[in-house]
């Protein structure tokens, strides 16, 4: 403290001292009455939630899905992201509420390697993978030593070397689960040469490749149509259905229940097969 500070003492009243005393008495009262009063419950609070989807068609169903929550009394803000990574990250986070975008598989080795803290409340949708090309109209044209593009992160690699396993250009090793890798092949009778890309851009890349294999919605966004794809993973039983996620802790909570509704009935189906064009398939 400066010498000034020491030296200067003000002139402070009794009354002025005693006003002090009051005020800082109930100050404390109305602290302790705050404290014990019951405060709104996060559920009870929650009118507006921010969902994360991946950019491109599925704007256009949860324009819908929107509109559906706002007749339920919950306002829905949509945020936009480009790839894969990204929704869970900002879920964690807190950024959002909630996200719509992945399977199981895919959460699952994303909480493995990530450490988050997820769960899936309601099913979307799903996209059947499927092994496109523009140079050959069938599996069995494939020449030997074809290059074959596949998306590189470990649960849609797996989903991608089943369909080719599927379709005999490989064998598995047996009792290889849906986390398969290249490692895994046990035979490759035709000596195909696997290019693991990104998933975003193993679509865009079939121009350059004898065959990919392709996620739905990136097929779409590459302009690659049913003429393009000369195999597609089977539909029942599917493991890859996709679902609206939210923090775990959060699952029961009414607002997610309103979300889910807002997401699974005929106005959202109708409007889904409407973008989707069969490509996609409701999975609720």
């Amino acid at each position: 403290m400066s010498e000034r500070g020491n030296a200067f003492k003000p002139f402070v009243s009794t009354s002025v001292t005693r006003r002090a005393g009051l005020a800082a008495l109930l100050a404390s009262a109305l602290a302790i009455v705050a404290l014990a009063a019951p405060t709104l419950s996060f559920a009870e609070d929650k009118k507006a939630i921010k969902v994360g989807i991946i950019s491109g068609e599925d704007e256009d169903v949860w324009r819908v899905v929107v509109a559906q929550a706002a007749e339920k009394g919950l306002t829905i803000e949509t945020v936009v992201f480009n790839d894969y990574t990204q929704p869970n990250e900002a879920l964690e986070r807190g950024e959002i509420d909630a996200n719509a975008f992945q399977h199981k598989p895919y959460l699952d080795n994303q909480i493995k390697t990530q450490g988050y803290h997820i769960v899936p409340v309601g099913y979307t949708g799903v996209w059947p993978i499927g092994l496109y090309s523009k140079k050959y109209a069938k599996v069995a044209d494939l020449p030997e030593g074809a290059v074959i593009g596949l998306p590189n992160d470990p649960s849609n690699e797996g989903r991608a070397l089943r369909v080719l396993q599927n379709e005999g250009v490989l064998k598995l090793k047996d009792g290889t689960g849906i986390l398969a890798t290249t490692a895994d092949i046990a035979e490759n009778p035709k000596k195909v040469v696997i290019k693991e890309l990104d998933a975003g851009i193993v679509g865009r890349s079939v121009e350059d490749l004898d065959a990919a294999v392709v996620n739905t919605d990136w097929a779409l966004k590459s302009g690659l149509g049913p003429d393009n794809r000369i195999a597609q993973e089977p539909v029942a039983d599917n493991p890859y259905r996709n679902f609206i996620a939210v923090k775990a802790g959060n699952e029961n909570e009414p607002w997610v229940k309103t979300l889910v509704a807002a997401y699974q009935n005929e106005t959202v189906k109708a409007e889904f097969d409407k973008v989707y064009k069969g490509t996609g398939i409701s999975a609720y």
